[in-house]
């Protein structure tokens, strides 16, 4: 039996993002069906978990990159890298408030995981998700974030009696939730944010004690469970002591929405029935200032509602409904820097997605790209683009998202990152029991997925396309110029922090003092093995003087060889390199 931890030290915390995932997983189809505030709803188990894979994914990377030390990571790097990876991958309006809850924890726990500490953090994370909300409405999660840290607060300093406490809080603030919010009374369910709050902190309960909690009845007395999807029934997540003057376990599933009907997730501050809410939902990243921010939510406030906008420390996430999708995002060009923008039109008379769903088209390519520069490339030549940022990889969600947007019955998926490639193939498994024909092509940088992309024909028969795509990818060796962050061993020798890596296939093999001498060496040792085709892409800071440089290096040492110059853009490494 595996030891229980005394506190919430970084193994802890990995345990807990991977439990709270797989809690998730389990009950997130439950939890899309049972929201119906202010509208019924399809997305917000789905966002919860999609949030929660991004938290759990940063923390993974922490741990992966202390394997070859002795020692796990410490605590603060565990839970700032959840918060991090919960803010990154936050998805609707319940996602993006679980991030707050997660980086209010985190500003906490990152100073010691005792039990004085969980207390803390519980409370610092439900005023933080609070402030985060333009317009709080109680019945909703955030009343029940409120509930469990106030329950935390009684009882004994111990840290499996505070989690207990925190997660019995939570439960009976779910369970009266239906009190709050007439609309969930009469659907006869509990609010579907805050369920999913409830399986986190169960995950939490499990991962400090060893044992999940209880599962009890799922509906309310003399209340007979209405059956979903061909006879599941959904309510309350997990048992517990019965509320006093409330139902013992769980709610029936009444307002789940009409089969085949799509939906979007609701705001928490919207109107309760039947008045036309905003057409677009509007969700970026943003890097800005707090002044900046401060002037953002007055404006987009002005422009819409369920304004949420979480983050700090520079980097935020942004979250709105609103009639001028546009004008949402123009106040973020103005704040600062926005990305990884989506915009979805859901609701307009009915609350109803009213997208015109053209006829998919046959074939579509999928590509994932370190910058905006290749972004705009890869757009032109008919891709649908996932941007993969310094330290932000795309989690298995984007992608299928990705694949759904290219709205196409079959998709080749280059993910041209080899860490990528598990996350590829989980999107494309998801893609598939969609009714998508998807070929996972295993590009390990961006030059491969550019060389597969120039041969691809959607004209040709999809296993012949495939078959040629790869080809192509694989005839295609990569390089990428890295900068030293550490003195270390290498394949090439030791290195010292500041020191030009040249990586070759993944490996590096030049150390050298500047970018110009070590991407010569690079290119001539990948040269020295043949080659046709040279591309380079330039980060953004790069100096066109580069290209020229290299360019004429290639021009004056090998003959027959052409070279292509691209812009990446805000990207990992200064230079990419392809040779075909």
């Amino acid at each position: 039996m595996p030891q229980l931890p005394d506190d919430l030290d970084a193994v802890a915390v990995r345990t807990w993002c991977s439990l709270a995932l797989e809690a998730l997983g389990r009950e997130r189809a439950e939890i899309d069906a049972i929201n119906v505030y202010p509208i019924a709803d399809g997305d917000t188990g789905t966002n919860l978990y999609l949030t929660v894979e991004s938290a759990a994914a940063a923390v993974e990377a922490v741990f992966a990159a202390h394997e070859t030390g002795a020692t796990a990571p410490a605590t603060a790097d565990a839970v700032r890298a959840m918060a991090h990876g919960a803010l990154i991958g936050a998805r609707g309006n319940s996602g993006t408030i679980l991030a707050q809850l997660l980086r209010g924890m985190a500003g906490v726990l990152a100073d010691g995981g005792d039990a004085a500490h969980l207390r803390r953090a519980l409370t610092r994370a439900a005023d933080a998700a609070r402030r985060a909300v333009a317009h709080p409405v109680e019945g909703t999660v955030l009343t029940v974030a409120a509930a469990a840290a106030e329950a935390a607060e009684g009882g004994e300093p111990d840290l499996r009696t505070v989690v207990h406490a925190a997660y019995d809080g939570a439960l009976a603030a779910l369970a009266r939730t239906p009190e709050q919010l007439a609309v969930l009374g009469r659907a006869g369910v509990v609010d579907a944010g805050g369920r999913g709050l409830v399986a986190v902190l169960g995950a939490l309960v499990e991962t400090v004690t060893g044992q999940a909690p209880v599962r009890g009845p799922r509906t309310a007395p003399g209340k007979a469970p209405t059956p979903v999807d061909g006879g599941s029934v959904v309510g309350l997540p997990v048992g517990g002591t019965p509320v006093e003057g409330g139902p013992a376990g769980g709610f029936p599933a009444g307002g789940v929405p009409e089969a085949g009907v799509p939906v979007g997730e609701g705001p928490l501050d919207c109107p309760e029935d039947g008045v036309a809410g905003p057409a677009f939902e509007v969700i970026y990243l943003l890097e800005a200032g707090d002044e900046q921010v401060a002037r953002l939510r007055t404006r987009l406030d002005a422009l819409g509602d369920s304004l949420v906008v979480v983050g700090g420390d520079g980097l935020w996430h942004v979250h709105v409904h609103v009639d001028d999708a546009g004008a949402a995002v123009e106040a973020g060009v103005e704040a600062g820097r926005p990305y990884r923008i989506r915009i979805t039109h859901f609701a307009t008379e009915s609350g109803h997605d009213l997208r015109v769903q053209a006829e998919p088209a046959q074939r579509a390519v999928v590509v994932v790209v370190p910058g905006d520069g290749l972004a705009g490339l890869c757009t032109e030549a008919g891709a649908t683009t996932v941007i993969a940022r310094p330290g932000e990889p795309p989690a298995s969600g984007e992608l299928v998202d990705a694949i759904r947007r290219a709205h196409a019955r079959e998709v080749v998926l280059l993910p041209n990152d080899a860490a990528l490639r598990h996350t590829a193939a989980a999107a494309a498994e998801q893609a598939r029991t969609e009714g998508v024909r998807v070929a996972l092509v295993p590009t390990r940088a961006a030059v491969q997925g550019i060389a597969a992309l120039a041969v691809h024909e959607p004209d040709r028969g999809f296993d012949e396309d495939v078959v040629a795509m790869t080809a192509a990818a694989g005839a295609t060796r990569y390089a990428e110029l890295a900068v030293a962050e550490r003195q270390s061993w290498t394949m090439a020798g030791i290195c010292q922090a500041g020191d030009i890596l040249g990586l070759i296939d993944g490996d590096v093999a030049v150390i050298g003092a500047d970018v110009p001498a070590t991407a010569r060496t690079v290119l001539d040792r990948m040269l020295a093995a043949g080659g046709e085709l040279v591309t380079l892409v330039l980060g953004e800071d790069v100096p066109d003087s580069l290209a020229d440089a290299l360019e004429e290096h290639v021009r004056e040492g090998y003959l027959a060889v052409d070279t292509v110059v691209y812009r990446g853009g805000h990207q990992r490494a200064p230079l990419l390199i392809g040779v075909e």
